[in-house]
């Protein structure tokens, strides 16, 4: 066996970085990798380990397995096996105080598809064709561009034959799905690989390997670049806020809490009965900080979701009194995870140019999508979990009681701009006995469809990017089921085609249109008119585009009636005289709706109104929002 150290490529410098928690790139090191005189080296970290083998298919998983040696005082042991080739499983056997633990390798590209544990030689090899996406990337998601993103869970999407699908033969009519329904980008529910598939890859045990039951990471490298040449962003959900406990993963993985806290008041997660990572330690950042990396630079994704912010920020989160241990100052934030978030940040931000982060965190953390030098967190957007909480419990009342609740719709407009928003109606609406999102809304089946439209519709209105749960676009009747596809059927009634044809033109409308998405995160682009019609139960409110060099402004008028019952000559006030066509209206009849409408727009009268020295005239129609545009 030769040295390890040399074996592996590791420098000084390599081992400094990884042991002082700023090593980036571990995946170019650590793991399997092909060794320079024939076969495979391997290279694991276990620093209260005695002694590590790694077993395979090489050696007919018997005997002690190939001894691993130290590199020096890091804690990696390393090592060559010259009959281990591409596609041959593997474990580590890690012996600790005379009892031997078998192991996954953390750092493995390739896993076993499940219920089998093993991790696989080899990486994912493709030749990218997606050049000029890559070059341009950075402008379509910027916080000016429109940003409309379609969430995925890729196992139950669609399924050919009733198996999962591969990630080669999903792209197609994935990518030809989401162009004719205007998304800019797609969001895939975890793709890391995951023990129990019902966790929907939320508890991850390969945080650089994608998961087998869909192919291999080449499939997955075909998948990202076939969306990236038809000009679709894709966002990796990624999840380094717990990881479950599975024995072959990476809980106790020498024998000590190595990744974990050893306290369960600080290492155990009671939510969702996982482990969490000690962020404290440094050789854990340099692990999770090259996975994001590794996401972002081996599969070009172009952002990552990062869940669970809210549970790492807090030491009590979802703690009770005595199951928490303050910080050293006495208090309940997490000042490890604090670090490691803005350190986070600013390494993908700097490693992997062009991309986006995006942080889930639904609690009221001060500038989470700020820059860290001004005490952020550094991450590029943060869902809006304040916005969808309100606004679907608004949805969900009956229109008759409605007016006692306008505060629901008009209270986001108070913190809207304290962060650049992206606004989410998740996965997470749909499930756990929640129902659809159709399902949800009151009344019969008209007044159900006509609300959905109506929330779909506002959330368009509003400033913020926007994201949808797959089967929004069809409405949807019965709660997610992972274990099944969509219900695509649906689309042969007209009440959901009517949904699918508004969702494809509310995307196309937020994209051409500049007041929609140019000034999403800025308070310049927006002006309520009309807050406090509690009685009608109506809003309105302009929607302004940054000025042109010749200091024009695009502006558009949005007005909702959140109530079945249509109401006429309603004047609202305008800035500006002229037409103001009427682009959008979601009661129109290829909808489903009823047709009231305005007849293709309105003209501006000096008629005083809401502040403003013209006003318009309108109609509006039942449980509706309809879209103005100023034509000049």
């Amino acid at each position: 066996m030769s040295d390890a150290t040399t074996d592996l490529g590791l420098g000084p410098d390599d081992l400094w970085q990884f042991n002082e928690g700023t090593h980036a790139r571990l995946f170019d090191h650590l793991g399997n990798h092909p060794a320079a005189g024939g076969g495979t080296r391997f290279a694991v970290w276990a620093p209260s380990a005695e002694a590590v083998a790694v077993v395979g298919d090489f050696d007919g998983w018997g005997g002690g397995g190939h001894e691993l040696a130290p590199c020096g005082d890091s804690g990696i042991w390393a090592g060559s096996v010259p009959g281990a080739t591409e596609g041959q499983r593997y474990k580590y056997r890690v012996r600790h105080h005379g009892r031997e633990l078998e192991k996954a390798d953390p750092m493995a590209q390739r896993a076993e598809e499940p219920p089998a544990t093993a991790s696989v030689i080899g990486s994912g090899e493709h030749e990218w064709r997606d050049t000029a996406w890559m070059a341009s990337r950075a402008e379509r998601h910027a916080l000016d561009a429109p940003v409309s993103v379609y969430e995925v869970h890729l196992g139950s999407w669609r399924r050919p034959d009733g198996a999962l699908p591969n990630y080669r033969e999903i792209a197609e009519p994935l990518a030809d799905h989401v162009l004719a329904q205007g998304f800019t980008h797609v969001e895939f529910l975890p793709l890391m690989e995951h023990p129990f598939y019902g966790s929907w890859g939320y508890q991850t045990t390969g945080y650089f390997a994608p998961t087998a039951r869909y192919g291999t990471p080449s499939d997955l490298m075909h998948l990202v670049d076939h969306l990236h040449q038809r000009g679709i962003g894709v966002i990796f959900d990624w999840v380094p806020s717990h990881f479950p406990e599975d024995a072959f993963a990476l809980g106790r993985f020498d024998g000590t809490h190595l990744y974990e806290h050893a306290d369960p008041r600080q290492g155990f997660h009671p939510d969702w009965k996982s482990l969490i990572f000690n962020y404290g330690r440094n050789e854990v950042r340099s692990f999770l900080i090259s996975s994001a990396v590794y996401w972002l630079d081996r599969f070009h994704g172009d952002g990552l979701r990062v869940d669970g912010v809210a549970s790492m920020l807090y030491l009590d989160y979802s703690r009770k009194a005595g199951e928490w241990i303050p910080n050293e100052h006495g208090g309940r934030e997490n000042l490890g995870a604090i670090a490691f978030l803005r350190q986070l940040n600013e390494t993908v931000y700097r490693e992997c140019p062009g991309i986006q982060t995006i942080a889930e965190e639904s609690t009221a953390w001060p500038m989470v999508s700020r820059p860290t030098y001004l005490g952020g967190l550094g991450f590029g957007f943060k869902w809006d979990m304040g916005w969808m909480h309100d606004t679907l419990a608004y949805f969900a009342r009956d229109p008759i009681h409605r007016r006692w609740h306008q505060h629901d719709l008009t209270f986001r407009m108070v913190y809207a701009f304290t962060e650049n928003f992206e606004l989410p109606l998740s996965h997470d609406e749909v499930v756990h006995g929640k129902g659809s999102l159709l399902g949800r809304m009151p009344g019969d089946d008209w007044q159900r469809f006509a609300n959905l439209r109506l929330l779909l519709g506002s959330m368009f209105g509003q400033p913020g990017k926007k994201l949808l749960f797959m089967g929004t676009e069809i409405a949807q009747q019965r709660e997610w089921d992972h274990d099944s596809e969509l219900d695509w059927w649906l689309l042969e009634q007209p009440g959901h085609a009517g949904v699918q044809r508004l969702v494809a033109d509310l995307n196309a409308l937020y994209r051409a249109t500049p007041a929609l998405h140019e000034q999403d995160c800025d308070p310049a682009g927006f002006q309520w008119l009309v807050a406090d019609a509690a009685e009608d139960s109506v809003l309105a409110y302009l929607r302004l585009g940054a000025p042109g060099e010749d200091g024009s402004v695009d502006q558009v008028l949005v007005v909702a009636n959140h109530t079945p019952s249509p109401r006429t000559n309603y004047r609202i006030g305008v800035p500006c005289a002229g037409r103001w066509d009427e682009v959008l209206n979601s009661d129109a009849e290829v909808y489903g709706g009823s047709g009231w409408g305005n007849f293709g727009g309105v003209d501006a009268t000096p008629v005083p109104a809401h502040g403003h020295p013209h006003s318009v005239n309108l109609t509006l129609p039942p449980l509706s929002v309809s879209f103005f545009r100023f034509a000049r």
